[in-house]
């Protein structure tokens, strides 16, 4: 607001400019109306008075002259017909002289000397045309002519010098408004190249102020933005002219100061992150330094640590066949106890040197079929499945990209895990299934064991983190965990669904092939342009890509095995 009270602002100075300019024209309009009627007054005065008097006086002095000619014919034959014409001529001068009154009565001039010709008629029709009539009506037309001599032709010949005076009048009448006329058409010219030169001075002075008012400071304007544009943000952005410019380089110079503060924001973000880069960088070559002690320690762990800890348990093993009785039962127990120590720490170091190695010592990514996969799980769980009285079945299972041994372990972990937590009495039974989940294959291991309370779901994949006592059920706690680094390693995540009624259903998660997504959405467009024809399909029917015609349960997987499905039983 501070800089409106600088000076007028540019709509001020337009509409005033605007304002002079439409008073000026409206003066001038109103003046040239005034003369346009003014000079069409002039023109019909000269077309509807002046020029009709011309022509009237012209009959008048017609009118005067049959008069004349028919006394004098009349005087000669003494014919009562002969006076046909002076009757007319009497009534045609009556009528003239009456509408040349009307026409006259703007010019007394004009009227004056009409008046001068009546009279002057009238007087000759007394003293000559009445009494030689009557004269020549009463004693015949050598008495009539008597009274016709060369005094009463210079009467007539003195209306006849009237009429000429008047008509010379009348041509001085209309010479006068002609030149009113033509006064009032120069008037006319003279306003109208005034409002031209108006309206064309007010153009310049409008194109000059416009340059001055509105695009010099528009140039300096876009000028001084263009050099912020350019990387100049320091630079001051100062506005001129009206007030309206002022206040948008303000503006502008308001959002050049906000994006330099975030600019200096973003150059102390930048900062920042090279610094915490730099310390990622260091710590990333620490994490690869101590991937390079792992591995040193991994391979110390299988081979340093396995060749005294062989000869422990070998030894320990001999001392238990050798002297087993011969010592007290304490003894027994002792050798017992080393036995099974050995045994257990290697089985601890060959589980975590599995779980180091994966993701370290890779194979490569290649397609693999999760069936055979299964078959191979299937053969390696026999022996275990024949002890335990289980029953392995499984449905249509997908291809994916992966490592095929790591893909294997984690599906024989899961099998294994299943056939262990058994119920008692209850022969174990495990269903594995997969259904399409976007684009992502949600894989299902599901059994009908012991099941796990809902607030140990996240604890069993933690490494070494056992629920039960190892004489309860025995193992190193390690399993989940190596199935929770596969699944992560091939892009996945894993959890227990807490939501079984019965049993313990363990889902993970691979991503899916691009030709199995495709395929499932062709298929889902397909159902929807044919609602009633899959309504009318089978229930039992098994669609990899449909995870509402594949069972989660084994029960389930009974009934599927008679459509692509497939069962391992073993009792």
């Amino acid at each position: 607001m501070k800089a409106y009270q600088q000076g007028w602002t540019l709509r001020r100075r337009v509409v005033a400019l605007l304002s002079v300019v439409l008073v000026l024209l409206l003066g001038l309009a109103a003046a040239e109306a005034v003369v346009a009627a003014k000079n069409r007054q002039n023109i019909d005065a000269v077309l509807l008075k002046t020029g009709p008097l011309r022509v009237k006086a012209q009959e008048l002095l017609s009118a005067l002259l049959d008069q004349e000619t028919s006394v004098r014919g009349y005087a000669v034959n003494a014919d009562r017909k002969d006076l046909a014409p002076y009757e007319a001529g009497l009534a045609r001068e009556r009528d003239t002289v009456a509408t040349m009154e009307q026409l006259a009565a703007d010019y007394p001039g004009v009227l004056r000397e009409l008046q001068v010709v009546e009279q002057q008629a009238a007087r000759w029709r007394a003293d000559v045309a009445e009494p030689v009539i009557a004269t020549t009506a009463r004693s015949g037309p050598a008495a009539g002519q008597a009274l016709i001599t060369d005094q009463t032709r210079r009467q007539f010949d003195g209306v006849r010098a009237s009429v000429a005076q008047l008509q010379s009048e009348i041509l001085v009448v209309r010479q006068q408004t002609a030149d009113k006329v033509n006064q009032t058409g120069n008037v006319l010219v003279v306003l109208l190249i005034v409002a031209a030169l108006v309206v064309a001075i007010a153009g310049v002075v409008m194109v000059l102020s416009l340059d001055r008012m509105l695009i010099r400071p528009l140039a300096g304007l876009v000028g001084q933005v263009r050099e912020v544009a350019a990387g100049d943000y320091q630079h001051h952005i100062e506005g001129s002219g009206p007030p309206e410019f002022r206040v948008l380089a303000e503006d502008i110079d308001g959002m050049r100061q906000k994006i330099a503060r975030e600019l200096a924001e973003v150059r102390e973000a930048r900062e920042r992150i090279e610094w915490v880069n730099s310390q990622l960088q260091k710590q990333a070559e620490e994490l690869t330094r101590s991937n390079r002690d792992l591995e040193q320690f991994a391979y110390v762990a299988s081979h340093d640590l396995q060749e005294p800890l062989r000869k422990v348990a070998s030894f320990c093993q001999l001392l238990q066949r050798r002297y087993a009785g011969q010592l007290d039962e304490r003894a027994d127990q002792y050798i017992a106890f080393a036995v099974d120590g050995a045994q257990r720490m290697q089985r601890l170091i060959n589980d975590l040197l599995a779980f180091s190695r994966i993701g370290r010592l890779t194979t490569g990514f290649t397609e693999v079929d999760l069936n055979k996969v299964m078959g191979d799980v299937a053969g390696q769980t026999e022996a275990a499945r024949q002890y335990s009285d289980a029953e392995l079945t499984w449905g249509e299972l997908p291809t994916i990209r992966g490592e095929e041994p790591l893909l294997t372990n984690l599906l024989a972990n899961l099998v294994s895990n299943s056939i262990k937590f058994r119920r008692p009495d209850v022969p174990p039974k495990v269903h594995v299934s997969a259904r399409l989940v976007d684009d992502e294959w949600e894989i299902s291991c599901q059994d009908n064991g012991i099941g796990i309370e809902p607030e140990f779901a996240d604890k069993i994949f933690v490494i070494f983190q056992r629920l039960h006592a190892k004489d309860a059920y025995p193992g190193t706690g390690i399993g989940l965990a190596i199935v929770k680094k596969i699944v992560e390693y091939h892009g996945g995540r894993v959890w227990v669904d807490t939501g079984t009624e019965e049993g313990t259903a363990i889902r993970f998660t691979l991503p899916a092939l691009p030709e199995d997504v495709e395929a499932a959405r062709a298929a889902e467009a397909a159902r929807t342009d044919d609602a009633t024809a899959t309504d009318a399909e089978p229930a039992g029917t098994d669609d990899p890509a449909d995870s509402s015609t594949r069972g989660d349960t084994p029960e389930a997987a009974a009934e599927g095995g008679t459509t692509g499905g497939m069962k391992e039983t073993v009792g």
